[in-house]
């Protein structure tokens, strides 16, 4: 470790700090000024999170093969440690906060598994597309299904690479359309995993808003978070929200009077944004999936904890009843 110490600085900067100038090769290369001033780097998710406008009591998502879930707090508030929770560091997403970062190991990849190794259907019905279709017109609870999210291990809150995935309930009528489903509620019962565990330790999610590949094009599944979360699921407006977090930290280390902007918020307020388009939790099927996330839950800590000693005899049966009640 001191070998390691020797090669690292003595002061720790952030995206509101200058690493320096464009230099006339790479100026002439990307033709741009020469000097204008380049901000210090940060992780990818951190500055998409930038671009969604990311504030304290917002919940941004990066949302495609994995999830990458950031919250930020004032520095000048006590912050609670987090069980759970991998990344807290100081002004990691924007100056002056904690960045707090949680995620999911595994989303898209668990459907792109199901269509790409089980191919329910052949090509043509085991599409994405045609199992979407077909898993929309299912009503949340309508399959008796239920499943685990750990395809590619547990990364919040659990910390676990070595969980699996799992699914219950199925029948010799169960179909891939609802198994299909059941994987895309079981990621979302997965997010709300890690919004609750940030309330409950007093980061309140007042606003989520997601970015990244799924969240541009299924609709499906981000009506399936708004519902099981039960908050309104917003987008933002850029499809490339981290070359913009970038932008958006050139700006701010250029200042306002070379065309840029003062701080962060400023240029917030003119470069990000959300699409009109926003989800709404459904009533209906939020009540459904408040049972089914309690079922989750067990199943959850049942095989991701050692401290869950209660008996799991009664989740078949939940299943089924809430079943037979959505089909009635």
């Amino acid at each position: 470790l001191a070998r390691v110490r020797e090669t690292l600085p003595d002061t720790l900067y952030c995206i509101k700090d200058a690493a320096g100038a464009l230099t006339d090769e790479w100026a002439k290369r990307l033709g741009l000024p020469s000097g204008i001033p380049v901000s210090v780097g940060a992780f990818d998710a951190h500055l998409g999170a930038v671009a969604c406008g990311i504030t304290p009591g917002v919940l941004t998502k990066i949302v495609g093969t994995s999830t990458c879930d950031m919250m930020v707090a004032p520095m000048d508030e006590d912050l609670p440690d987090i069980p759970g929770l991998c990344g807290i560091v100081p002004e990691s997403i924007l100056p002056g906060a904690y960045g707090l970062e949680a995620g999911q190991s595994a989303f898209g990849d668990i459907y792109n598994w199901f269509v790409n190794y089980l191919q329910p259907g052949g090509p043509d019905k085991g599409s994405h597309e045609a199992l979407t279709d077909a898993a929309q017109r299912l009503r949340p609870g309508e399959s008796g299904l239920i499943a685990l999210d750990w395809h590619n291990g547990n990364r919040t809150i659990l910390v676990d690479p070595r969980l699996t995935g799992m699914m219950l309930g199925m029948t010799l009528h169960t179909r891939p359309e609802e198994m299909y489903r059941t994987l895309i509620e079981a990621t979302a019962f997965g997010a709300r995993v890690i919004m609750e565990r940030f309330e409950e330790y007093g980061v309140k999610a007042k606003r989520v808003i997601n970015c990244g590949g799924i969240a541009m094009k299924n609709p499906l599944v981000m009506q399936i978070l708004a519902d099981v979360m039960n908050r309104t699921m917003e987008i933002s407006r850029s499809t490339q929200t981290c070359a913009l977090g970038a932008a958006m930290a050139g700006a701010v280390v250029a200042g306002k009077a070379a065309g840029g902007h003062d701080d962060f918020n400023a240029a917030a307020k003119a470069m990000t944004g959300v699409q009109p388009v926003k989800y709404a939790p459904d009533p209906k099927s939020a009540a459904v999936y408040d049972r089914l996330y309690r079922l989750y839950r067990q199943l959850h800590d049942a095989f991701g904890t050692r401290q869950y000693a209660a008996n799991l005899a009664h989740v078949m049966k939940q299943l089924l009843a809430i079943r037979d009640e959505t089909r009635a």
